[in-house]
C-alpha cells in the first residue's frame, strides 16, 4: 500500500432519532472504516440550529482519524456512514439523522465540486471549533488564524457541554 496515513479531523452532528446514539454509533462506524483509526473523540455538544431555525437543537461532536484513504475515498465513505443511519438530503440545512463532515485533512487545501478542504464554514461555527478545540487544540487551519482567535469570534453562538 503506497498511500501514506493522513491525520483528518471529522465533525459529526445529528438532530433526529435520538441524536446522542446517532452520534455513539457514528463513532463506530468511523473505528469500522478500512485502513482508518480512530485517534480521538470530542465530548458531546448541543447547539441551536443554524439557518433553518425550526427544526430541534443539534448534538455535535468531532472526531480524530488516521487514514490511508485519499479524501475523495474519505468522503465517500463518509456518506455511506450517512445513508446506512438514515440520512435524507431534503434540502440545505434540513434536519438530519446524521451529517459527517471531513473539516481538516493534513494540512491539505482542496476545493472541487463535492468537497473543499479546510471545511468553508468550520471557522464560523462554534459548534465545530470547540470540539475541535477540545481534542486538538494546537491545530492549524490552513489559511486561518489559530482555533482559540476563531472561537472568540463566535463566542455569541451557545454551545453546551453535555454527558456522552
Amino acid at each position: 500500500m503506497e498511500n501514506k496515513s493522513a491525520q483528518a479531523f471529522i465533525a459529526l452532528g445529528s438532530n433526529l432519532e435520538n441524536p446522542v446514539v446517532q452520534l455513539q454509533h457514528a463513532f463506530g462506524e468511523l473505528e469500522q472504516l478500512p485502513e482508518t483509526r480512530l485517534l480521538s473523540r470530542s465530548s458531546l455538544y448541543r447547539s441551536a440550529p443554524v439557518g433553518r431555525l425550526d427544526q430541534p437543537d443539534f448534538i455535535n461532536a468531532v472526531a480524530c482519524i488516521e487514514t490511508r484513504l485519499a479524501p475523495l475515498a474519505l468522503l465517500q465513505a463518509l456518506l455511506a456512514i450517512e445513508q446506512r443511519q438514515g440520512r435524507i438530503r431534503e434540502s440545505l440545512n434540513a434536519p438530519r439523522t446524521l451529517d459527517l463532515d471531513i473539516l481538516l485533512y493534513d494540512d491539505l487545501q482542496y476545493r472541487d465540486s463535492d468537497l473543499i478542504i479546510p471545511h468553508p464554514r468550520m471557522t464560523q461555527r462554534a459548534f465545530v471549533l470547540q470540539p475541535l478545540f477540545e481534542i486538538a487544540p494546537d491545530c492549524r487551519i490552513p489559511g486561518y488564524d489559530r482555533i482559540q482567535q476563531l472561537l472568540s469570534l463566535c463566542q455569541d453562538q451557545k454551545l453546551e457541554r453535555i454527558a456522552s
